[in-house]
Formats: C-alpha cells, sequence, structure tokens
C-alpha cells in the first residue's frame, strides 16, 4: 500500500512533536550560537567562544553562575564604575554641559579585570539591574571595555531565576540611551 507524501510529512511531523526535549537550558545549548553574533560580525570580539556577563553584585554573580553554567564567566561591577570627579565640576558649560566621567579610583581593579574577560569571550552581556541607574552602569562599562570587545549588548531580568536569566540571555537588546541619559540628568 503506497502512501502519499502528504501523509507521509504529517506522520514525521507527529513523530517529530513527540522527540523527548532536552533537558539543559536553552541558553546553555546555543551558549556562543546566538543571533546577536549573526548581525555583530564586523564588530571587534574577544579570541574566544564564551560569553562573559556582568552584574551589579557578587552575590547576583554567583547565583547566575550556577544557573548559566560552563560557556559563561560572570563578573560583578560591585556598583558604579564611574562618576563625576570629586576635584573639579566635571560638567563642561561650554560644551552644552556635557559631564566628563572618571573612572572611580577603588574601581580601577574591577574595571580591568572585567575588560580582560571580555577581551577572552566571543561576546559580553551587561546586566546590571534594569533601571536608569543600572543602564548608567551598563553604559560606563560599555565604554571602558569597548576596546577589548565591542561585541556588548544588555540583558533585563526582573528576578533571579533560572528561567529568567535564561530568557535573557537568549533576548540580549541594545543599550537604552534614554535611560542613560535619564540617570545622567538626574546626576548633572
Amino acid at each position: 500500500m503506497a502512501v502519499s507524501k502528504k501523509a507521509k510529512k504529517k506522520s514525521d511531523a507527529s513523530a517529530a512533536a513527540k522527540k523527548p526535549r532536552s533537558k539543559k537550558p536553552a541558553a546553555v545549548v546555543a551558549e556562543a550560537e546566538t543571533p546577536v553574533e549573526e548581525k555583530t560580525t564586523s564588530k571587534k570580539r574577544g579570541k574566544g567562544p564564551g560569553t562573559l556577563v556582568v552584574v551589579e553584585s557578587p552575590a547576583k554573580a554567583n547565583t547566575i553562575k550556577k544557573y548559566l553554567g560552563s560557556g559563561f564567566v560572570v563578573k560583578a561591577s560591585v556598583g558604579h564604575v564611574k562618576d563625576l570627579p570629586k576635584a573639579t565640576m566635571g560638567i563642561d558649560v561650554k560644551k552644552n554641559f556635557q559631564p566628563e566621567y572618571v573612572v572611580i579610583e577603588g574601581k580601577k581593579k574591577v574595571i580591568s579585570e572585567i575588560k580582560a574577560a571580555a577581551s577572552k569571550a566571543g561576546q559580553v552581556l551587561l546586566a546590571p539591574d534594569p533601571d536608569r541607574e543600572g543602564e548608567a552602569i551598563a553604559w560606563h562599562i560599555a565604554e571602558e571595555i569597548r576596546p577589548a570587545n565591542s561585541n556588548i549588548h544588555r540583558v533585563l531580568f526582573n528576578e533571579i531565576t533560572k528561567k529568567a536569566v535564561n530568557e535573557a540571555i537568549l533576548h540580549p537588546l541594545e543599550l537604552d540611551m534614554r535611560k542613560f541619559e535619564s540617570q545622567q540628568a538626574r546626576r548633572v
């Protein structure tokens, strides 16, 4: 008895639907093969295939590292890394009130560690808190590490759960200039 092409396709599709899914999170399976990387081939990348994830707090870094596993390096910025200078006004009134940020004295080591990790990673995902302050932290980190690796994206999660973290990793965004400017307007 001959089986029509339509019936064969239908049975193949239903068999594929019944296959058990992998227990590994999708972010781990596709750790270096994100669509974002394909769009950014002209940007300078680090040397390795892995991903650097930068968060604000060391406690979050430890938890997120457990969720992501191998192929990911997670670092903490421990808050802001740049600020207006203490000794001078830090704002150029002749250039439309342009702020002049400097690396905070105690954060030079943190920046150098993040920059070193970025130079070894295929991409960098900045994951500070999803508010104005977090966006400013992400922006300042991006400014400092861009020479080492320009394949930089923003990830947002409102909770530190395995599902939320993996979902954010799979859907990276660009830095939000409006949020950064909003924080900067409050600061200046």
